[in-house]
């Protein structure tokens, strides 16, 4: 078991969650994949420009970006080696989500270290949310693979951080990435056991590191299975519009659709644009960082999220480190 201590920024909320409308092409009957991965892990990385990153994304375009679950489902899609899901397009995955009726997210003051995350992958423009988290480099933030890599496919670009977004505000302003990480696992073949990825952020004007402005939560991982989470996010699918921070909190259980994945789902009814945000370990936004917003169902208000182990925390140390 690895843990990493917390250095949680006091604030009282996060981001995260993005549910993917997944459909089962039968019912999967392969047994889960190990929670460790492949015998060989690596990580794969890519150096990004980020001249301009910053201006590129005006308050139009952010309000116009498409939740980045729709990256899921077409990286399932390109080839992942599991053959029994379908990715549609995101939407609510209950009937409780619809206009009138309450949804079982619920509403958040901002945190400072949870925030939204905005990029451009082949020539459009997408959201996810992503979680400031404890690093070397103090400069590192969580998020989804599907939010870093196409999976197989193209790194994002002009790729930037956006802490503590409330209603268009950005209060710490727009961090731009120079850095993204994910699985090799991810970055070829689109696998969803290692949908998770790591950007290494900037410093801001005033030379000043990500996390010593607004601070960072810890990190762990080899974890047990069946705990109990919080997760945030920003969903903008309706009935939700992506301009507030969501929760869920709940008890985890594996994905019995497609067991191969080796994910973990809470009750959770957010819809695109969650993607990416952090899992906290126990009730509320105190915890340490144990998964991410990865995919969900149609027709079921569970969010699943990737086992972090061996092969995700490489992948965060280089990043950390980097």
């Amino acid at each position: 078991m690895t843990r990493t201590r917390s250095l949680a920024s006091g604030l009282l909320t996060f981001s995260a969650a993005a549910v993917l409308a997944l459909t089962s092409a039968g019912g999967a009957a392969a047994a889960p994949a190990p929670s460790d991965g492949d015998a060989n892990p690596s990580v794969a990385g890519v150096t990004l420009n980020a001249g301009g990153a910053a201006d590129y994304w005006t308050p139009e375009r952010m309000q116009t970006a498409v939740p980045g679950d729709t990256l899921a489902g077409k990286a399932l899609g390109r080839g992942n080696r599991s053959s029994a899901a379908l990715v549609e397009k995101g939407k609510p995955s209950s009937t409780k989500g619809t206009k009138g009726k309450p949804t079982m997210a619920q509403s958040e003051n901002p945190v400072s270290h949870i925030g939204k995350v905005f990029f451009t992958l082949a020539g459009a423009n997408y959201v996810c949310s992503g979680n400031a988290v404890a690093s070397t480099n103090g400069s590192t933030v969580a998020t989804a693979g599907h939010c870093v890599n196409e999976g197989p496919g193209a790194y994002a670009t002009n790729f930037i951080f956006v802490p503590a977004y409330d209603n268009g505000a950005a209060p710490y302003g727009k961090w731009t990435a120079n850095a993204l990480y994910a699985p090799t696992q991810w970055v070829s073949n689109g696998d969803m056991t290692y949908d998770t990825g790591f950007a290494v952020m900037d410093p801001d004007s005033n030379g000043d590191r990500l996390t010593d402005v607004v601070g960072g939560s810890g990190t762990a991982f080899n974890q047990a299975r069946g705990l109990t989470y919080t997760s945030y996010g920003y969903p903008a699918a309706a009935p939700f519009n992506g301009e507030t921070l969501k929760s869920c909190t709940g008890t985890a259980s594996d994905d019995p659709n497609n067991p191969q994945f080796g994910t973990q789902g809470i009750p959770c009814d957010m819809t695109g644009g969650s993607s990416g945000g952090p899992w906290f370990i126990g009730i509320g936004s105190d915890g340490l960082q144990n998964s991410i917003n990865s995919y969900g169902y149609n027709g079921s208000s569970v969010m699943y999220g990737p086992y972090w182990g061996r092969v995700i925390q490489d992948t965060f140390k280089r990043a950390a480190k980097s």
